[in-house]
């Protein structure tokens, strides 16, 4: 026992061994958390303080190794926030927005210094807490987006303002950092300004026109791509410290600057993931490396601290609502717009959490602004997003289903129409209902075929004795495809693909056959397994050039009678779904069934508008009869879940994932629906280019647990 505790010391202050447990923190953690409810952040900072000199002693936030790792995820969540703001929504509308903008930032900035100078602080130190108040985070913007009310005037100024907050706030956090620093003369703050001021344009306008002259002449190189987008983050952030402001400034424009040059490239999926997976999770643990629990406890006991916090976050969400409604008396908004608008400005995770640890680091912010602000953030990041749910689905109450125009997913019906269905092939067991489900939609097309697909994965040598086997498995999977087909009475025209990956095989076999449909199998492994190996079906989803049917299918597709399609947004498109299921619904002489799930405190006569919403969508899309279902109750996923027990198949829509400004994953509910039901599933995904909101899919649920979707093809 002596000679393990004398080698467990020896090796505590090696950097391999933080980093050892750091990666066993970000992988173990969070998925607790999310299983009891709790966002996974939480359970970073709570790891922070366990294994921090508070708690274990087993990471250090003065280490080289935590001052590295920890500064590298701080200027990647600032890069992710510049990335992420919609700079297209801003040009719609950047005359409110950045009137919008100004409202939420001078009033919450007022509010926050006031606070500060009363409770003995500073003036310097007293405009930062401000500062802090003064920006916001996106938090919510996954429910407008999935709600399909981004379009609303309201919602896209909100978007807009997040450019003036953020680099108001940043600005304010330079200057009074500069002036910490000593010796700040007006002189200096206008070196300052002027300096900041060249400094943004050529990063803005530099790094935009570098970065399509490199992405243009790198072709599909992603490597090289993904290292010039980190080279010219960590250049800016250099960049911004030479001129005498922080890093986290030059961060955030090197994310606006590269915005419209990596678009929604899987460039941008590869940075993304990097900086969600490790580097801001780390930023997170080390902001719990800072919180002295006992003096956390105490901002929650004693007087004055307790009195600081409550005022802070008070201050803030009053400051917020104080510039809200500003701004809806200046351009005659409604109630609704209001509350979203106040909503979607309120949470403060991403500019507010790096700014205070900048202070912290200067010396300008006390631990108990730190706690402060730890506690403001997981109010305001849990009260944002619920009433962003509350009022978001009015912004579209009044906006009836417009005239249908044609799809543009290339998803057709007609049996004029020629059908491909590409169908990956892998597991055996589930091979079967994948084929007679690729038959039953494409059997009345007068031209269609089914290409059963498996991949061979192959790099470099093609000799591999490891690529000699992996065909010759493919070849027994597609033999026992094309038997299978030619038992349904359909054609199949068998293809082995050597591709670099399975997803990238999939979707390029899809174009290379001009497909109109690809049927995959879906898994059931999530949570760790998913972290550790990865999806398929993201992938897939993401680079599709055609619809794709992600399916968990219980019994054979032949006896599927009653089909259930959960909608979500009556003023938004989803059309082709409906299509969908209605060919899969005449091939078992079956009948469609359209839920809409609503408050319970719904009134009659909004239950009966909603009825007749869906009628006109079911009678614009199809000829045949559907029935129509609206059902109040307080948790769509269980009222879904429930009603799946009376129906053979659940039909659920699946958009896009996105990250939040904070960078940190958005939650997945999809699998929660596929564990919930107690019958087959089929998600159906889009094209990028094709996506609207409609139809209830992964982020269709005010649901907090993060549950990656896995697939087995």
């Amino acid at each position: 026992m002596g000679i393990l505790a004398a080698a467990a010391q020896s090796v505590k202050g090696e950097p391999i061994v933080a980093f050892v447990v750091l990666l066993a923190v970000i992988l173990l953690i969070p998925p607790v958390f999310e299983r009891i409810r709790l966002p996974g952040l939480v359970g970073l900072l709570a790891a922070g303080v366990i294994l921090g000199p508070f708690g274990l002693k087993l990471l250090n936030s003065e280490t080289d190794t935590m001052n590295l790792l920890s500064d590298i995820g701080l200027v990647y969540l600032m890069f992710v926030a510049g990335l992420e703001i919609e700079l297209e929504q801003f040009q719609k509308t950047k005359n409110r927005s950045l009137g919008f903008g100004f409202f939420t930032f001078i009033v919450p900035l007022i509010a926050g210094t006031a606070l500060g100078r009363l409770f003995g602080y500073d003036w310097n130190p007293a405009i930062l807490i401000g500062s802090l108040l003064a920006s916001h985070t996106l938090l919510a913007y996954p429910i407008v987006s999935r709600l399909g009310v981004v379009q609303n005037e309201a919602v896209t100024v909100t978007i807009g303002a997040t450019i003036f907050t953020d680099i108001g706030a940043l600005l304010v956090l330079a200057i009074c950092v500069g002036i910490k620093s000593g010796n700040f003369t007006p002189l200096q703050l206008g070196i300052l300004l002027g300096s900041l001021a060249i400094y943004t344009l050529v990063v803005l306008i530099g790094l935009n026109r570098l970065g399509k002259f490199f992405f243009r002449k790198s072709g599909d190189e992603e490597g090289n791509q993904f290292l010039f987008i980190l080279l010219a983050v960590f250049l800016a952030a250099v960049g911004a410290q030479l001129i005498g402001i922080e890093k986290i400034v030059g961060a955030f424009l090197a994310g606006l600057a590269v915005n419209g040059v990596i678009g929604d490239s899987p460039v941008k999926e590869k940075v993304m993931f990097i900086g969600s997976v490790l580097f801001i999770p780390i930023f997170f643990v080390d902001m719990g490396l800072l919180i002295n629990l006992p003096k956390f406890i105490e901002s929650l006991t004693t007087p004055y601290a307790l009195g600081l916090t409550v005022a802070i976050t008070s201050g803030l969400i009053g400051s917020k609502f104080i510039a809200a409604l500003l701004a809806k008396l200046s351009f005659r908004y409604g109630f609704n717009e209001l509350m979203v608008m106040w909503s979607l400005s309120l949470p403060q995770v991403a500019a507010t959490l790096a700014a205070t640890l900048v202070g912290f680091r200067e010396g300008l912010l006390r631990e108990e602004v730190v706690n402060t602000v730890i506690v403001m953030m997981l109010v305001t990041s849990t009260l944002g997003p619920i009433l962003t749910a509350r009022f978001a689905p009015k912004l579209g109450a009044a906006r009836l289903i417009e005239d249908i125009d044609a799809d543009a997913i290339g998803w057709e019906d007609s049996p004029t129409q020629p059908m491909v269905a590409i169908v990956p092939v892998n597991n055996p067991q589930t091979e079967r209902n994948l084929l007679e489900l690729a038959a039953l939609l494409t059997r009345n097309h007068s031209e269609s075929r089914i290409v059963p697909l498996s991949i061979a994965v192959g790099h470099v040598h093609m000799n591999d004795p490891q690529l000699a086997k992996a065909l010759a498995h493919s070849e027994t999977l597609l033999d026992n495809a094309v038997a299978v087909s030619r038992e349904l009475g359909v054609e199949a025209q068998p293809l082995i693909r050597i591709d670099d990956s399975i997803a990238q095989g999939i979707n390029r076999a899809g174009r290379e056959q001009n497909a109109n449909l690809i049927v995959m199998g879906w898994g059931k492994r999530t949570g760790l397994q998913a972290r550790l190996f990865g999806n398929v079906i993201d992938s897939v989803l993401w680079a599709s050039h055609c619809p794709v049917a992600i399916s968990r299918l219980l019994d054979s597709p032949t006896r599927f009678q009653r089909i259930l399609i959960p909608i979500e947004n009556l003023a938004q498109r989803g059309e082709w779904v409906i299509r969908f299921a209605h060919t899969l619904a005449l091939a078992n002489d079956g009948k469609v069934t359209l839920l809409h799930v609503c408050d319970r405190a719904s009134t009659p006569g909004r239950i009966a508008w909603m009825e007749s919403q869906l009628t006109l969508l079911a009678e614009k899309v199809v000829t045949t009869p559907l029935e129509i279902c609206i059902q109040p109750h307080e948790n769509v996923v269980r009222a879904v879940a429930d009603l799946s027990q009376d129906y053979d198949l659940v039909i659920l829509r699946s958009l896009p994932r996105r990250t939040s400004s904070g960078g940190l994953i958005v939650s997945d509910t999809t699998t929660q629906i596929a564990q919930e039901v107690a019958c087959s599933v089929i998600m159906l995904g889009e094209p990028q280019s094709a996506l609207a909101p409609g139809i209830v899919g992964t982020r269709s649920f005010p649901v907090p647990p993060r549950t990656d979707l896995e697939a087995t093809t």
